[in-house]
């Protein structure tokens, strides 16, 4: 029924964040989450610090000083959803109206699908209402998570990395024939016996989730007098999808997880970035994020199927740092992919840190989607570092129109 489709839609998007359905990076266009990062508007690609660098742009491995000790990452995390329908928050509002749609359907004898009931054609109208409000409502959610263990040395620093990214995009079909049965039956037309069957509304969710494997390596050479710093991420790359369409009547949420819903693939994929240091306070880098392409198709479900596309995502970066100010920014020089069905997106972000103590740095940035298919952000945050800089928390929030908002946290120590 009714309710069902709206549990399913709150269920993946919120479950999907949570257990990491929920794609690239919800701050940066990419694959990752890195909270110092992200509360500085999703840059990264020149200005992080080496422990996270395999994160945004490995290059940056070679910024590690002689006396920076091994970093670990345990974990960074974050999620961010869009739900400018309040799809999520219409669970409640059905629930009731549904339920007694159901039972009164559920009561009626032989005899009163031959006479008008006015308790069926109440609850008939009700459900109509909550289905036009349904029609074309859908949500999004971005998530994702990371391990990371840098090792730093002035020959060859490399990284080992373990992360999950994902995205999911639900939405409610609602056929206007549906909402006609329900209205006529509500004027008083007869119901035949069935014809609840014949109602053909659906809903669809989709999601992806990513788990890369890999190891990074950095060095730093010379070139024309300049250094210029290169990295790469050879990774082992598994992709879950799930394509779950079903009868809005028919919706079982404990179905998302059958079989039949599900694909998997695994392959091979490759990072790679180059950054390299100007002008004394200034960084420039660019990274490559998934340079293989690939295609993956969803299981055919009830006639449908979608195609998720991994493709390259280009990111170039300038930073500048001096004293306890770093101000950076980021533009994509690709489209960022995600399902066929979805439309693309291309951010353009900047950000600055305020080193207020050695151990409090204060940040904020803006993000913005220069095809304005996703909704622009702004971002904040803070980072702690106690104990000598040995331990890191760094935790950032970002807010947008149309009830877009995302949190992302990272806990870090130095050995």
């Amino acid at each position: 029924m009714v309710k069902k489709s709206a549990q399913r839609s709150a269920l993946i998007c919120s479950a999907a964040a949570t257990a990491l359905f929920l794609s690239s990076s919800a701050m940066a266009a990419g694959t990752w989450y890195d909270a110092r990062n992200d509360a500085m508007g999703g840059t990264g690609v020149a200005s992080s610090v080496y422990g996270s660098a395999v994160l945004a742009n490995p290059a940056l491995m070679t910024r590690a000083k002689s006396d920076d000790n091994v970093s670990i990452i345990i974990p960074s995390a974050g999620i961010q959803v869009t739900d400018k329908d309040k799809l999520i928050d219409k669970v409640d509002d059905i629930t009731d109206t549904v339920d007694r749609y159901r039972t009164v359907l559920g009561n009626l004898t032989p005899a009163d699908f031959f006479r008008a009931n006015s308790e069926l054609r109440a609850a008939s109208g009700d459900v109509a209402d909550k289905l036009s409000d349904l029609r074309g409502n859908k949500a999004d959610g971005n998530a994702g998570a990371a391990v990371a263990v840098t090792i730093p040395n002035e020959t060859l620093p490399f990284a080992f990395i373990a992360k999950a990214y994902g995205t999911a995009h639900v939405r409610a079909n609602v056929v206007q024939s549906d909402i006609n049965y329900l209205r006529s039956i509500e004027n008083g037309a007869i119901p035949l016996p069935g014809d609840q069957n014949n109602l053909r509304s659906s809903a669809n969710g989709l999601a992806a989730l990513v788990t890369d494997y890999g190891v990074a390596v950095a060095h730093e050479f010379t070139v024309a007098g300049q250094p210029v710093s290169v990295g790469v991420t050879p990774k082992v790359q598994k992709t879950w999808l799930y394509n779950y369409t079903a009868s809005i009547y028919n919706y079982d949420k404990n179905d998302i997880n059958n079989s039949q819903y599900r694909s998997t693939d695994t392959g091979f994929n490759v990072d790679a970035g180059l950054a390299t240091t100007f002008a004394e306070n200034w960084t420039l880098g660019v990274t490559g994020q998934n340079l293989v392409s690939r295609d993956l198709q969803t299981r055919e479900v009830n006639g449908f199927r979608d195609t998720y596309q991994i493709r390259p995502l280009v990111t170039t970066g300038l930073s500048w740092d001096k004293g306890p100010f770093t101000v950076t920014g980021d533009v994509d020089l690709t489209e960022t992919k995600r399902f066929k069905t979805q439309d693309n997106s291309q951010y353009a972000a900047v950000g600055a840190e305020y080193r207020v103590l050695d151990w409090l740095q204060l940040r904020a940035g803006y993000r913005a989607d220069m095809r304005s298919n996703d909704e622009n952000v702004a971002t904040a945050g803070f980072g702690l570092s106690p104990f000598n800089k040995a331990v890191h928390l760094d935790l950032a929030g970002s807010v947008g129109a149309n009830n877009t908002w995302g949190a992302m946290m990272q806990l870090g120590f130095n050995f």
